[in-house]
């Protein structure tokens, strides 16, 4: 009797353990809730690069609207999950980014850092992020290394078109169209510029010999002037700033004070926003300016041309209904909300159940039309090919605009 209760006892507590098992719920990871995904990230919000604090607050705009809107699932936010963004001002200041970083992490629990701004202030964190498996997704910064370095660091990729890429379309563009100008170059003296004069060289290819002079500067420096009058004394026909907006500003205006005036400028495009110009424009007068060739792989909103773009349009609209008064043509607000595009778009194939390992194996394979992006382009990476974005236009400087010229152009093969 004793040993069949027991066989009755196993088989209901088999049973019971069973139910249980099939019942039990996924334990969540850091961040995510039944209702919430919180992200963060550190942001220049005041400093040297403050002119690019307007990227996450247009990441907080878009947001904001997919958290109101219903999706195809009928659920509002992703999967019925709002979006919780957090973003912090590290003054561009790389010991700033490594304590507010361990303090997303630790502290605030984030589910993955997104977005996090400058490229020695992110190097200062990638170790940091990989060794505890934290998602550092799409920096704003398109130094070569963060998607280069893809297994060593398989927590970290980049997004828009990386520094190299960037520089090499340059070169082309001038071995082909300048191929006798003699060649001057002002850099930003850090991992950053010097990807662009790598950039640069390897478009130049044969023509590298070309640049007669280069010139760095720190980024936290109160003049160029040393450099811009070293670089006019070599008498070049092209000169290249490959700096972050203050530096590029005072490049010209004291082109400007020094009367320097080359056949033509090519300018990286993290300083090429619509407000970096003007300032250029208020320091150096608009015949300094004019003319200046740059690259663009978004579509601009002062741009006319995009006026009756559906995109735009609900870009417009979005920054009117979240963010009166804000300057909707800042270029820097669009970028905002370009990658918060992608980082939704990653969340919602992440499933019910995201986790941060499932958001880096779709961040590894993502191959999608990102409509804020030129027509054409594709956030596409795969194997070897871990650059997100890699097709830009030239676009040139002309009666206070940026205006698109040529075709789109893959600034790396296979994607």
């Amino acid at each position: 009797m004793s040993r069949r209760l027991s066989a009755v006892l196993a088989v209901v507590l088999v049973a019971a353990v069973s139910a249980v098992g099939a019942t039990a719920k996924p334990a969540l990871e850091p961040g995510i809730t039944a209702k919430t995904i919180k992200l963060g990230g550190t942001y220049p919000l005041s400093g040297p690069a403050s002119s690019y604090a307007p990227i996450p607050v247009g990441m907080k705009i878009y947001f904001s609207y997919i958290n109101a809107r219903r999706g195809a699932d009928k659920k509002r936010g992703v999967g019925g999950r709002q979006i919780i963004w957090k973003y912090v001002d590290d003054g561009y200041n790389p010991a700033n980014t490594a304590q507010l970083t361990r303090q997303l992490v630790e502290s605030d629990k984030v589910f993955a850092v997104v977005g996090g701004l400058g490229t020695e202030p992110q190097q200062a964190v990638v170790d940091y992020l990989n060794q505890n498996k934290v998602p550092q997704l799409f920096v704003s910064t398109g130094a070569t290394e963060f998607d280069r370095n893809y297994q060593t660091k398989p927590w970290t990729i980049g997004w828009q078109p990386d520094y190299e890429a960037e520089g090499s379309v340059y070169g082309k563009y001038i071995a082909k169209n300048q191929p006798n100008a003699k060649i001057g170059v002002i850099f930003q003296n850090d991992s950053y510029g010097q990807d662009y004069v790598q950039g640069l060289k390897s478009g130049l290819g044969a023509k590298a010999s070309n640049i007669t002079i280069q010139q760095g500067v720190d980024v936290t420096a109160t003049s160029v002037a040393a450099q811009v009058a070293a670089v006019k004394a070599a008498n070049p026909d092209i000169l290249c700033i490959f700096a972050t907006p203050t530096p590029s500003v005072r490049t010209f205006a004291t082109m400007k004070a020094l009367a320097f005036k080359p056949d033509t400028v090519y300018l990286n495009s993290v300083s090429n926003s619509e407000t970096a110009m003007a300032n250029a424009v208020a320091s150096a007068g608009a015949d300094t300016v004019a003319g200046t060739i740059s690259v663009g792989y978004l579509k601009n909103p002062a741009d006319s041309k995009y006026d009756n773009d559906p995109t735009m349009k609900l870009y417009k609209s979005l920054m009117a209904k979240y963010g009166p008064g804000l300057n909707a043509n800042n270029g820097n607000y669009f970028y905002g909300f370009a990658k918060g595009y992608d980082v939704v778009q990653i969340l919602q194939r992440a499933g019910k159940n995201p986790t941060r390992a499932k958001i880096m194996q779709i961040a590894r394979n993502m191959n999608w039309a990102n409509p804020f992006l030129l027509a054409g382009s594709r956030v596409q990476t795969k194997g070897a090919d871990q650059y997100a974005i890699s097709q830009m236009k030239l676009i040139r400087y002309t009666n206070g605009g940026w205006v698109e010229f040529g075709d789109l152009i893959e600034g790396r093969g296979g994607a």
